[in-house]
C-alpha cells in the first residue's frame, strides 16, 4: 500500500522566495542584514534555492525608489553571498515585459546565479520562449513560470504548455497568484504540466499564494501528486496574503536534509520585527478576492487606507452586494 503523504523523496526541491516574493511589500528595500541572515539561514536549513529578487528593468523602475533586490546586480549579490561557496542555488525572478534581459541577465560564468525564473501571462508567451532560450544559452538552469494559472481558459493552458515544454526550461511551475485554488484544481493542474512536461523530463512546481489560507495544503496536495519543485517563504512573508510558510513546509517534509531551527530563529530575529512596520497575511480582503478569483491589488489598496476594517464596503464594492 502506498503512502503519498510520505514525502521523503530526494528529488523534492525547497526554493526559499522570502526576499524576491517579501520584497513586493517594501519596494524590494530590505537591508543587508535581514537578506543576509535569510541567506545564512537557508545554508544551514538545506534549503535548496534561495531567491534572492528579480532581474527588473532599470527603465521602467527607478534605483532611487526600489531597493536593490529589484534588479539584482552582480556587486549587490556578492555583498551578501561572495561567490556562494555553499550548495544553495540561487536564483533571480526576470518578467516578461519588465526585464532588459538580454543585457542584465550576464553570462551565468559572470554571475553567482544558478537558475532564472522566467515570469509570464498567457499573452506574453512569445516573449516568455525568447527569455527562456537565452537565459539557457547563457548557461542557466531556467524555470518556467506562468503567472495567475487560475485565470487561464484550459484551451489556452493547452496551448501555453504545449510552447513551453519544448523549450529549455527545467521546470514548469504552478502558480496561483491569487491564492484562489483548490485541491481539486492543484491536482488536475500539477498532473496537466506533468503530462506536458514529461516527453522533455521537466519537473513541476508549485508557488501557492494565502489568500484563502490555503498555501500550506495545496503546497502539500502539489507534492502527494508528484511536484517535485515547491516554493514556499519564511513566516510566509509575500505580498498581499503571503505564501506558502517554511517553517510549515519544513516541518512537513521527512527529508533529514532539512533543519527547521534556522527558519525559526530568522522568524524571531528578523521576520517578526519586520511586522510591526509591514503588513502580509491572509486577511478579510485578501479571503475576498481569492474567493473571486481576483487580483489582489484591490485588497491592497483597501488594506493600505483609512477603511481597512470596513470588510463589508469591500465585499459590496467587489460584488455589487449580492
Amino acid at each position: 500500500m502506498t503512502a503519498p503523504w510520505i514525502t521523503y523523496r530526494p528529488a523534492l526541491k525547497v526554493l526559499d522566495c522570502t526576499v524576491r516574493d517579501g520584497g513586493l511589500i517594501n519596494d524590494h528595500a530590505f537591508e543587508d542584514g535581514f537578506v543576509k541572515a535569510v541567506y545564512d539561514a537557508c545554508v544551514t536549513a538545506g534549503v535548496d534555492y534561495m531567491e534572492l529578487g528579480y532581474k527588473a528593468s532599470k527603465k521602467l523602475f527607478a534605483r532611487d525608489k526600489c531597493g536593490a533586490w529589484k534588479f539584482c546586480d552582480e556587486d549587490d549579490l556578492r555583498r551578501i553571498v561572495g561567490d556562494n561557496p555553499t550548495p544553495l542555488r540561487l536564483t533571480a525572478m526576470a518578467d516578461a515585459g519588465k526585464s532588459d534581459w538580454r543585457t542584465d541577465i550576464l553570462p551565468k560564468k559572470d554571475s553567482v546565479l544558478s537558475m532564472i525564473r522566467v515570469a509570464f501571462y498567457a499573452h506574453q508567451v512569445p516573449e516568455a520562449v525568447d527569455m527562456i532560450k537565452d537565459a539557457a544559452d547563457k548557461g542557466y538552469e531556467v524555470s518556467a513560470n506562468l503567472m495567475a494559472a487560475s485565470t487561464v481558459a484550459e484551451v489556452e493552458m493547452d496551448q501555453v504548455l504545449e510552447v513551453i515544454a519544448q523549450t529549455p526550461a527545467s521546470v514548469l511551475v504552478v502558480v496561483d497568484s491569487y491564492g484562489a485554488m483548490y485541491a481539486e484544481q492543484i491536482e488536475l493542474l500539477v498532473k496537466k504540466y506533468q503530462t506536458y512536461g514529461k516527453e522533455t523530463g521537466k519537473e513541476v512546481g508549485i508557488h501557492a499564494h494565502n489568500n484563502q489560507q490555503l498555501a500550506f495544503a495545496n503546497t502539500i496536495e502539489a507534492i502527494i501528486h508528484g511536484a517535485n519543485r515547491v516554493d514556499a517563504s519564511m513566516a510566509g512573508l509575500g505580498r498581499g496574503a503571503g505564501n506558502c510558510p517554511m517553517e510549515l513546509l519544513i516541518g512537513f517534509l521527512r527529508n533529514p536534509k532539512f533543519r527547521n531551527r534556522p527558519i525559526y530563529q530568522v522568524i524571531q530575529d528578523h521576520v517578526l520585527p519586520l511586522s510591526r512596520t509591514l503588513e502580509w497575511g491572509p486577511y478579510v480582503q485578501y479571503n475576498i478576492t481569492g474567493q473571486l478569483n481576483e487580483h489582489p491589488r484591490s485588497a491592497i489598496t483597501a488594506r493600505a487606507g483609512g477603511c481597512r476594517d470596513k470588510y463589508v464596503d469591500f465585499y459590496d464594492k467587489l460584488t455589487g452586494g449580492e
